[in-house]
């Protein structure tokens, strides 16, 4: 399997998410399922296939970090759709993952086999793993408080919304925190400590607690929808900072531990 192989199996994945996501708005459910199940299982063999060619976990770079999130948040809108119903879904967390895919089609990343030092502990894989299914769950909350703001200009924002937009980010900063201790554990192993401030972990301690603040004024303040829905949004906003944007940053270039796309 090669990078050259990418353009293929990803149109063929984000038609049959659009398929599926038809499927949905038109109340096929059998459809939604088998269309967009199909579309995660050719995108997830391509992960696999890069995984044996590589011999190692392709997560090294930001566009194999994409890869993964591109293909946890059809996933999770497929779980939200078949928990919930809502044909919104679907549609919404396709597109999502679609902007990824183009920006990695748009701006391949080079792939090798090598690997750094650093990257060659058990660690490795799961911290990263475990960040991108937390990434796409706080994608998927992201997706429902654009669709709430857009929905209050006409009618009252719903408690059982907020619900699941809850549930989305409980689950997620718990995934978040997982793969920040993940992370602690690694760094011991590789550089002789937990934490050290490095741009990409001072971003990711900002982030936590922007998600942090979310859930505690949901709980202050239950009947108040609007202002965590924007929160939200900054959260996710936080979130691109830590994953990519710190990569642009004067402070992380050439200094942060972090940086392991050259």
């Amino acid at each position: 399997m090669s990078w050259s192989q990418f353009l293929i199996f990803a149109i063929v994945s984000m038609l049959l998410w659009m398929v599926g996501a038809v499927a949905a708005w038109k109340d096929k459910t059998k459809y939604a399922y088998i269309f967009t199940s199909l579309g995660l299982l050719i995108f997830f063999s391509y992960i696999v296939g890069m995984w044996i060619t590589l011999e190692r976990p392709p997560l090294r770079t930001m566009g194999e970090t994409r890869l993964w999130y591109s293909f946890f948040l059809p996933l999770i809108g497929l779980v939200i759709y078949s928990r919930w119903k809502y044909k919104w879904i679907l549609s919404f967390s396709t597109v999502l993952s679609v902007v990824f895919i183009f920006i990695n089609i748009l701006k391949p990343e080079i792939h090798s086999k090598n690997l750094m030092p650093a990257l060659q502990s058990p660690w490795f894989a799961p911290h990263v793993i475990i960040y991108m299914f937390a990434y796409a769950l706080l994608g998927a909350a992201f997706v429902m408080a654009v669709y709430l703001l857009w929905r209050s200009r006409k009618t009252l924002v719903s408690s059982q919304e907020m619900k699941i937009t809850d549930n989305l980010v409980y689950v997620g900063l718990a995934f978040m925190t997982v793969g920040m201790l993940t992370g602690a554990f690694w760094a011991k192993e590789a550089w002789g400590y937990y934490w050290a401030w490095d741009p990409k972990e001072t971003w990711a301690a900002i982030t936590w607690f922007a998600y942090l603040i979310y859930i505690h004024l949901r709980l202050a303040t239950s009947k108040n929808y609007i202002l965590p829905l924007w929160i939200l949004v900054v959260c996710f906003v936080l979130l691109q900072m830590c994953w990519w944007g710190i990569n642009y940053l004067p402070s992380a270039m050439g200094t942060s531990v972090h940086t392991y796309g050259s």
